[in-house]
């Protein structure tokens, strides 16, 4: 496959738009004190609702809607088990992600009667690009990362919800209901995570395919710690993961006696050692994990 120029850039941007739609979720989640590991199920459940969505009414409109949905349902689970039971935050997005793992397959084969993967579903609209074209999700992935930027620095929402994944005890002494925010934050978690499932569903491919996430939603978290819990660090640090699997993906057409699986773990191998290099410069939300009663 040819690397060079647009080719490159077009796989690049592709790559870059599910993990910065579940980055930019997790940030959502994480900036209002919940941690959130749970992107990962939620981009999976949301990759099924999508493709049920649109094989049923033939939209793929439609079918990123019933995607977002999907991670709705499985971010109130998560916001449900963490702040009204209070369950461990990682405990509680690793059920879910299990959840998502199991549940998904069981769903498509009692929806579809079939294991592996679902039948074709409608494609998401193209937008043109020089020598190519790219999925309508694309540039709503990288406008969503800017409206979350401005909502987060420019509005009194996202002050609110700075100051309780800063400070929950200072922030409800100040009269917030920190309950009601951080719900708010997994809610959109989800939704966003679902929309960058339904991109792998609906805009990479036009169909479910079960396990196709194959570890995003754990990259995106890594970007978000990358970035540093920052909208424009989280479209700087996906921008790099999706780049280096753009890469791999070209790289697998070399000719070369190397394994075609070395590549396919290069974006994962980049991932622990950013995590490894940068993990302990990053400050997360000085109220990440930590959940009262309001």
């Amino acid at each position: 496959m040819d690397l060079s120029g647009w080719v490159l850039l077009q796989l690049t941007l592709a790559k870059t738009a599910p993990l910065l739609l579940a980055g930019i979720g997790g940030l959502a989640s994480e900036r209002t004190g919940v941690i959130n590991i749970a992107l990962e199920g939620m981009m999976l459940f949301g990759a099924l609702g999508a493709a049920v969505g649109g094989i049923a009414t033939g939209s793929a409109w439609v079918g990123l809607v019933c995607g977002g949905v999907a991670g709705l349902l499985l971010a109130g689970v998560h916001a449900f088990a963490s702040l009204r039971l209070r369950i461990d935050q990682i405990v509680s997005g690793t059920a879910v992600n299990l959840l998502a793992l199991g549940g998904s397959g069981f769903l498509l084969f009692q929806h579809f009667g079939a294991h592996g993967s679902s039948p074709f579903a409608p494609k998401l609209p193209m937008i043109p690009f020089p020598g190519a074209q790219l999925p309508i999700t694309v540039p709503l992935a990288f406008l969503v990362a800017l409206i979350a930027w401005y909502i987060l620095y420019y509005t009194p929402l996202g002050l609110r919800a700075r100051a309780i994944g800063e400070s929950p005890e200072v922030a409800r002494a100040a009269g917030l209901r920190t309950s009601r925010i951080r719900v708010l934050g997994v809610l959109v978690s989800g939704i966003l995570a679902g929309f960058g499932g339904a991109h792998l569903a609906l805009g990479d491919l036009s169909q479910f395919v079960e396990r196709m996430t194959a570890g995003r939603g754990f990259i995106a978290l890594a970007a978000l710690v990358f970035g540093k819990w920052h909208p424009l660090g989280v479209i700087g640090a996906c921008l790099f993961f999706g780049g280096a699997e753009a890469a791999a993906d070209g790289l697998q057409g070399w000719k070369t006696e190397i394994p075609s699986e070395v590549f396919l773990a290069l974006p994962f191998v980049l991932t622990m050692v950013v995590l490894a290099g940068f993990v302990g410069r990053s400050r997360p939300p000085g109220g990440l994990g930590r959940v009262e009663p309001d």
